[in-house]
């Protein structure tokens, strides 16, 4: 499984509590959240972009959308684009593509998410495959990635 190992690497050393989802395999958020059992809203769909030209995730809702004029506002950049699939290989190597976490610091990256998840007790995400979601607490998630926290989904 690719991936996987360097994630639970990461969350081992982070001493952060979280529960491991496995699935049928799917391929977009809403998808993920229904092969999970999770309601939409608690699902948290990366969408990586580049701002000035360093990649960052950001985090919404699988129902939701990256407003990107706002995203850029509250990153306070000059110039914002979706990252293509050839970059999201070269920036998650040990990640399926479109399966990478929301976890910046792990791959040099910072994360912003939407409002509308910290409102969430817990949130589901990828696990690097469209195969293995990974559940945890909203406050375990915050104190290992420290995300910037902002209005930018639609």
């Amino acid at each position: 499984m690719p991936g996987i190992p360097t994630i639970h690497e990461f969350l081992r050393e982070a001493h952060a509590p979280y529960s491991v989802v496995p699935h049928r395999p799917a391929y977009t958020a809403p998808d993920e959240a229904l092969a999970t059992h999770v309601h939409g809203r608690h699902w948290a769909k990366v969408v990586v972009c580049f701002i000035d030209d360093q990649p960052i995730e950001a985090v919404v809702p699988a129902p939701s959308f990256v407003n990107l004029a706002r995203l850029l506002d509250l990153a306070g950049g000059n110039a914002i684009r979706l990252a293509d699939e050839e970059e999201l290989k070269g920036l998650y190597p040990d990640c399926e593509v479109g399966a990478m976490p929301p976890f910046g610091p792990l791959y040099g990256q910072t994360v912003y998410v939407d409002a509308a998840l910290a409102l969430e007790p817990q949130i589901v995400f990828n696990a690097g495959t469209h195969r293995d979601a990974i559940a945890m607490h909203w406050n375990d998630f915050v104190k290992m990635v420290n995300p910037i926290v902002g209005r930018f989904a639609e």
